[in-house]
């Protein structure tokens, strides 16, 4: 008997399951006939899974980044292409820098604007996000990037309102610290190492964005807060295409503050304090 990831992954494709596996508790790999190998991802948050197709398309629409291709969705399921596993290599991060530079500046109508067919309320990992365009990159970045989880983490006890104050500084100076001002750049949203996918094809792929329009140098600094291979060669790839404005590698920690309150708000104390550490940076420069 089929599961209902398997039977979303046969309704989807129009093929028959000839294999399941489980690789986590919301993730399910399908072979199907014709050996079109699938991943199904289980979602309950409202919204998650349309905002997650929507991005996937709009990512591919760029024509620049590899994203796996999206055979489907419903609110409780979304099937996506595997990705055939490889090994990093600088060639590929050169590739995937010039590419990315290519998908930020495929642009978007606004700080903050979802995807087209997305909804304002997507999420990140477990944190709800909510994308609100805006015209400037401070105030959004301020209002609905920062302090949204800071707030969440003063509420639930994992940072003082003192220790808040310093985060709160951040976001008032946010005109004379964001650098030059960019135009609205296509992100991913969520380029953590383990979004980044390093395929048999020798070519990277993206999984699982939280795609919106934002500030290049977002998608950056999260790609090495948590480390990814062969990061100095994506730089250089990226540099390459498209350079970056001067002072941009002062300005990571800038960057870094909003999936580090994220991390706050879902996983505590110990992010706090890098969160903590990441604002007193920013104000130092």
């Amino acid at each position: 008997m089929l599961t209902t990831e398997g039977a979303a992954a046969a309704r989807f494709t129009g093929r028959p399951v000839t294999g399941e596996r489980a690789v986590s508790g919301s993730l399910t790999e399908v072979t199907l006939g014709g050996g079109l190998v699938v991943m199904v991802k289980r979602g309950d948050a409202p919204g998650a899974l349309r905002a997650e197709a929507a991005g996937l398309r709009w990512l591919a629409d760029a024509g620049t980044v590899r994203v796996p291709a999206v055979r489907g969705h419903d609110r409780h399921r979304l099937v996506i292409d595997r990705v055939p596993p490889g090994r990093p290599n600088a060639g590929a991060a050169v590739r995937f820098g010039r590419d990315l530079a290519a998908l930020h500046a495929a642009g978007a109508p606004a700080f903050g604007a979802p995807p087209p067919g997305g909804p304002e309320d997507a999420s990140i990992g477990r944190a709800p996000l909510r994308n609100v365009p805006c015209t400037d990159w401070p105030d959004w970045y301020a209002e609905h990037r920062v302090l949204p989880y800071l707030r969440a983490a003063v509420d639930d006890g994992t940072l003082r309102p003192a220790e808040a104050a310093v985060v709160e500084d951040v976001c008032e100076r946010l005109p004379e610290l964001a650098g030059p001002a960019q135009p609205p750049a296509r992100l991913h949203g969520d380029l953590w190492n383990g979004n980044v996918l390093w395929g048999a094809d020798g070519q990277v792929w993206l999984i699982d964005p939280a795609a919106h329009g934002g500030h290049r140098e977002t998608d950056l600094a999260m790609l090495s807060l948590f480390g990814c291979p062969r990061l100095d060669a994506v730089l250089d790839g990226y540099q390459e295409a498209a350079p970056l404005a001067d002072g941009w590698a002062d300005r990571v920690p800038l960057h870094q503050l909003f999936p580090l309150l994220v991390h706050t708000a879902l996983f505590g104390r110990g992010y706090g304090e890098q969160a903590l550490a990441a604002a007193r940076a920013a104000l130092s420069r």
